[in-house]
């Protein structure tokens, strides 16, 4: 299947997982004249399967889902107890116990099921190849285009020779998860950290399929320099963290607009995976020694994350944002959209 850019304008609200992207946001970057995202990773299947039927409802415009792909159970248990011990003070001082490892496949066939019941323009992946089985199983229930979200040129190649449709160029400077196949312990970034800009050049000249740039895209003319690249649209996840309609948390939230925090850092202390988000006192003390086992170390800072948000301590939870954080605004979805599309159009 060929991919074919069904919005208005080439601007995706991208998929972030973890309560930020809400069927109220898909569908308002797609009322505006963008695509927006639905984040079935790290989500139960109920919530998923409300918040397809809501974007159905609440807009006729074309949305994606973005499907997190499990990885592969740490061998790691030194490493994992090691890290429980270490960040144990932090789950004393909000009163509960560091959780023990753990691993699911975050529901994927349930989840898949779901999705194929329902009718996105492009189901897109994270952290590896869907397969081509799974793929076509995809596009045959929906009709969607399959994205792969790569980080690096020999990701990109492999994704086309998986069958993939279109693919998201993901830089460094992107907020959350990066989308690696593998994460190599060895590498504070887990592998292969190019800017955007590099990246998308490098693989437009590897691969022939349509490419969406993503990583610290704030403003219109960030948008038209990643088309001058060979993108056919940009992909914004932190310029919409706090949006109205984003579930985006309000320790969260505060933390983005007061400017608390100075700087971002790409860290595995929350999660177990690289992921780029503010640099905050969980952060600074754990992102060197913190084992790179996803989602085992989700498992472990589970219940201190809640407990800090609960009593919104914006000290422990992962404060996910990109590099041009400090761009973030708290303007309605839609007239977000209607700004970058104003800025394009005076580049």
């Amino acid at each position: 299947m060929g991919f074919e850019l069904r919005c208005r304008l080439p601007i995706f609200g991208a998929p972030m997982a973890g309560g930020p992207s809400t069927a109220a946001l898909a569908a308002a970057v797609g009322e505006a004249g963008g695509l927006g995202f639905l984040a079935a990773g790290s989500t139960t299947p109920e919530a998923l399967d409300t918040a397809l039927d809501e974007v159905e409802r609440r807009t006729s415009q074309p949305y994606g889902v973005n499907v997190f792909l499990p990885s592969t159970p740490s061998a790691d248990a030194a490493g994992l107890q090691a890290y429980r011990r270490a960040i144990a003070p932090f789950a004393e001082r909000l009163g509960v116990e560091v959780g023990q490892p753990g691993w699911n496949d975050d529901y994927l066939e349930t989840k898949i099921d779901l999705i194929a019941r329902r009718h996105p323009a492009i189901v897109s992946f994270t952290f590896g190849l869907p397969g081509r089985e799974l793929s076509e199983r995809v596009r045959r229930a929906t009709g969607a285009s399959i994205a792969v979200t790569v980080t690096s040129v020999p990701d990109a190649v492999s994704a086309v020779t998986d069958g993939a449709d279109l693919l998201v160029v993901q830089g460094i400077e992107a907020g959350g998860h990066r989308s690696l196949f593998t994460d190599n312990a060895a590498d504070p970034y887990g592998g292969a950290a190019s800017s955007l800009a590099t990246l998308l050049t490098d693989v437009r000249a590897a691969v022939d399929v349509p490419l969406i740039g993503a990583g610290g895209v704030m403003d219109g003319a960030a948008v038209m320099s990643v088309l001058r690249l060979g993108a056919v649209a940009a992909q914004l996840g932190t310029a919409f963290l706090c949006c109205p309609e984003a579930g985006t948390p309000d320790f969260h939230r505060r933390a983005l607009l007061s400017r608390t925090y100075s700087e971002t850092i790409v860290t595995r202390a929350f999660s177990g995976r690289p992921a780029r988000g503010l640099l905050n006192e969980f952060a600074r003390a754990n992102t060197v020694i913190a084992p790179a086992a996803y989602p085992e170390v989700l498992y472990l800072t589970k219940a201190m994350k809640a407990a800090a948000a609960a009593a919104g301590d914006a000290d422990v939870p992962n404060l996910w944002a990109g590099t041009g954080w400090r761009a973030v605004t708290e303007d309605a979805a839609g007239d977000i959209v209607a700004r970058l599309e104003r800025e394009m159009a005076s580049v």
